[in-house]
């Protein structure tokens, strides 16, 4: 018999501590201050399923975008040290980061709207913190210490040859986890082949880089073996965000209040209705499980993190008792409070037209991007000179290949029509995929037609299509002349 269905045999008695005290045992913090460790049970259920096949899918993910190329380029890397950033495969640039800010602009936008609707799905189902915690560090913790009553026990107890050799494999085995993460975390940097590279020279040939492994390492190892909830809790601003966002028709992980009280112990045989009690047995099944401690009958609160873990442990209660599923469960308040079905708001509805318009931009932004961008600049200090009654300028140009082809191109004055380019080398420019080319030109224009000592002037890149792929406006010197 399991312990659940020992406490409703008992008609909710044995529990391990009274009420109160029991909640004071489970609170990420005591009154005084000082952390309390949380020691959830072991989730199972429908959504523990759904969620852990979500865990394992995101982790295959993690560990295998940094060794899947597109067209010879990392699938996403972003290389803040070389500056060199990809995206699905597509080389991004410094001159393109306002297309990611418009993307980080939109991906805020999209967290506002899906928090409004659903709250902190997010946080229970695909958050990295979440992800790492319960799918691979908490399991760890499970395999070797057992589930909470154990975990209870090995802690009270003093550190003897079992509690020793307990913690120091759990620990050991964090550190492992930590210190592979840690080199994922660099591939995504630098890319899997220097990682590699920097392993097989060994620590004493990158120190540097050594060192900087080591730190994050010890991070990851912190969060994930000492400071745990307390990231979701105290850390992380999009708890904080939430109060903000959430309202009484937000989709939410709910105790369904007018169902469940009066709370009262189980008594078989009992008609609870007839008695005034409401469907919650008190059985605290929903307390044990949470990994941050709280009690989700208080209402909503910013610790929840929507994992679940409450929902599944009271329907396997409710089904034990013979009472009906989803006394916690997804709803809204509002469905809670009156009944009525869930609505999608007029302040979801702006923000999802702000949101597709700034998707559609992007887009656009991305197909527009251009395959190359040409500068032509004067060199500082430099002057125009004449001979042979034409007016030279000289420029300095960069063409920067945002393709994945090598490209071949030549220049051509687009305006004034009567401009003549000088190449320094061939008039035929090859520019490798994802390089930058440099070079001089000269470009002459008829002394008589110059009416004025500066005018602009309007320079075209061509493919060997004669497809203008870029153009650049800069300005033409000349001698000043007086006009009348």
């Amino acid at each position: 018999m399991s312990k659940i269905d020992e406490d409703i045999a008992r008609g909710g008695q044995g529990q391990v501590l009274d009420p109160e005290t029991y909640r004071d045992s489970i609170g990420t913090m005591e009154q005084s201050g000082k952390r309390k460790w949380v020691f959830p049970k072991k989730p199972k259920g429908k959504y523990t399923n759904k969620r852990e096949l979500v865990s394992y899918i995101l982790l295959i993910i993690y560990f295998a975008i940094p060794f899947i190329k597109i067209n010879g380029n990392p699938f996403f890397l972003f290389n803040v040290i070389d500056r060199e950033f990809f995206i699905a495969g597509q080389p991004f640039y410094p001159q393109d980061f306002f297309i990611l800010t418009l993307g980080a602009i939109a991906s805020l936008i999209f967290i506002i709207i899906f928090t409004i609707a659903f709250g902190r799905i997010f946080c229970g189902w695909i958050c990295p913190q979440t992800i790492f915690m319960e799918s691979v560090f908490r399991k760890i913790e499970f395999w070797i210490e057992g589930d909470r009553n154990k975990q209870m026990k090995l802690d009270r107890q003093e550190w003897n040859s079992e509690k020793i050799w307990k913690r120091s494999l759990k620990w050991s085995v964090y550190v492992v986890i930590s210190l592979i993460i840690t080199h994922f975390m660099f591939m995504y940097i630098v890319g899997y082949e220097e990682v590699i590279n920097i392993i097989s020279q060994g620590p004493f040939a990158n120190t540097t880089n050594f060192i900087v492994m080591i730190l994050f390492t010890a991070a990851f190892y912190f969060v994930f073996a000492w400071f745990r909830e307390q990231v979701c809790t105290l850390v992380c601003p999009y708890g904080r965000l939430q109060g903000v966002l959430i309202d009484k028709e937000t989709i939410n992980v709910f105790y369904d209040f007018k169902r469940g009280e009066n709370r009262s112990k189980w008594r078989k045989g009992e008609d609870r209705k007839a008695a005034g009690k409401g469907d919650c047995i008190d059985c605290y099944q929903c307390v044990v499980v949470c990994p941050t401690g709280i009690d989700i009958r208080d209402g909503q609160q910013l610790e929840c993190v929507n994992c679940t873990a409450c929902i599944d442990a009271c329907d396997e209660v409710m089904e034990k008792v013979g009472l009906p599923k989803g006394l916690v469960r997804y709803a809204s308040e509002k469905e809670i409070e009156t009944g009525t079905p869930y609505k999608f708001t007029g302040r979801m509805k702006g923000f999802a037209v702000v949101l597709v318009f700034l998707v559609g931009f992007l887009g656009f932004l991305l197909y527009n991007r251009g395959e190359m961008e040409a500068k032509f600049i004067k060199p500082a200090g430099s002057t125009f000179f004449v001979r042979d009654g034409k007016i030279i300028n000289t420029y300095n140009y960069t063409f920067l290949n945002k393709t994945n082809d090598k490209k071949i191109v030549t220049i051509k004055v687009i305006d004034p029509a009567h401009a003549e380019i000088g190449f320094s080398a061939s008039s035929k420019i090859t520019v490798d995929r994802d390089k930058i080319s440099k070079g001089t030109i000269n470009i002459s224009f008829p002394e008589s037609e110059m009416s004025l000592s500066k005018q602009n002037i309007t320079i075209g890149v061509y493919d060997m299509k004669g497809k203008l792929i870029d153009s650049y406006q800069t300005y033409f010197e000349g001698p000043f002349k007086l006009q009348f």
